[in-house]
């Protein structure tokens, strides 16, 4: 019996059937770099390891072998180009700048919209809209005095008007293999055999450049216009947060993630009511990176051990069940700040030295650093904060000089 099914053929190997357009990467030009094609609809223009989707591709193969989802099925994307424009930076033309996403990804359908006419099946990897958020701590904040409705971007009732970003992760292999000192071969091999072989071309196609990995991206909020965050006159407060969805979500009281996040939120909400802008990165990196069972069964050691959750016993416990302190590798997260276009941060919401150097390094400069205030730490927080402290993991007080301060525009943010 002959399968009439459509037959997916592997691109396994390279060959002139399956080079696929090239990706010339950090090229000026759009149209001189190339599209991201990871569609399956046409192996033949495909020029890239991994589908699109990050870490949902999995539930897109569930729906197909379901037959939830024709996998023939082509994205209408009829009215749906971003809601507001971002770029085009410098960043995005230096391949050093920009290598863990497509600067591309939000403006696709247009800058590639010949190759669309013509039957490449190109999808963006960066949408953006606009929405309300409504927190029960901005609501507390206004309740105090510290926020102010305005009507516009805050309203009596507690909304508060954002634009939003979602980004799936793109990575240039290259660029990424530089930024962590590796050799590209060590990288790709490090890649397929940690998840198993799941990605043969790694190793037998040194040709694409280009990996989408199965894994959570990132969004961004936009706090005020976001078209003018590469202006260095226009203040701007910052927040990079990696998800924890216990404290984030459901409120638990064992870290201070909900609300550094909150507090980070107040003061982008208040920066931009006074003429400057405040953006929110926040990246599926849960529990460091290590993922939530880790982190759980982390909890279990530290609370049970001899004399309890200690602070001098904190980050052992976690190399004893996952073999590392952290993996959320904060190397590759500036690379969202430079597709917007960020060369300066006034008000960094962030004690973590980590992210301050990635973000530095990256030459973007950090005038001041705020710290979350210590009536907003949780009791059963106190640990962790210990523990950070004494571990070197952050660094208490002001970074900036007097000069770089006074240049700030408003009044200083101490938290």
């Amino acid at each position: 019996m002959v399968d009439k099914k459509k037959h997916i053929r592997l691109t396994s190997h390279p060959s002139e059937q399956s080079q696929g357009l090239e990706i010339q990467w950090g090229a000026k030009d759009p149209k001189a770099r190339g599209p991201v094609v990871a569609t399956l609809t046409n192996p033949r223009d495909r020029n890239v390891i991994g589908t699109h989707s990050g870490s949902y591709a999995v539930y897109r193969a569930l729906a197909v072998a379901a037959g939830q989802l024709v996998e023939t099925h082509r994205a209408d994307l009829t009215n749906t180009s971003a809601a507001e424009p971002i770029g085009p930076h410098p960043s995005w033309a230096d391949p050093k700048k920009i290598v863990s996403i497509d600067p591309y990804g939000a403006v696709a359908q247009e800058v590639f919209a010949e190759l669309l006419t013509s039957g490449v099946d190109i999808r963006p990897t960066i949408a953006i809209t606009k929405a309300h958020m409504n927190m029960p701590e901005i609501r507390d904040a206004m309740k105090a005095g510290r926020l102010q409705a305005d009507g516009h971007l805050l309203t009596e009732n507690g909304d508060v008007a954002v634009t939003k970003a979602a980004i799936e992760p793109v990575w240039y292999l290259p660029g990424v293999a530089e930024r962590f000192g590796l050799e590209e071969s060590d990288l790709r091999r490090g890649l397929f055999e940690q998840t198993g072989g799941m990605f043969p071309e790694l190793i037998t196609r040194p040709d694409l450049k280009v990996f989408l990995p199965p894994i959570g991206g990132l969004t961004v909020y936009f706090f005020g216009c976001p078209t003018q965050l590469g202006d260095e006159t226009v203040e701007l407060a910052c927040r990079v947060h990696d998800e924890c969805n216990g404290s984030d979500v459901f409120g638990s009281d064992i870290c201070t993630c909900r609300p550094y996040l909150a507090h980070g939120v107040e003061i982008c909400i208040e920066t931009a009511q006074r003429g400057g802008r405040g953006v929110i990165v926040y990246n599926r990196k849960e529990g460091r990176a290590l993922g939530e069972v880790t982190k759980f069964l982390v909890y279990n050691a530290r609370k049970r051990q001899e004399g309890g959750d200690r602070a001098d016993n904190y980050f052992h416990r976690t190399e004893c069940v996952a073999g590392v302190q952290d993996m959320r590798f904060q190397e590759l997260m500036p690379d969202a700040l430079q597709w917007m276009g960020i060369t300066k941060i006034d008000h960094f919401a962030s004690m973590s030295d980590m992210k301050f150097n990635a973000i530095t390094s990256s030459g973007i400069r950090i005038i001041n650093r705020i710290p979350i205030p210590d009536e907003l730490i949780p009791a059963d927080a106190r640990v962790e904060m210990e523990a950070k402290k004494a571990a070197g993991y952050y660094t208490e007080g002001k970074i900036a000089s007097a000069d770089e301060l006074a240049a700030v525009k408003g009044r200083p943010l101490d938290g």
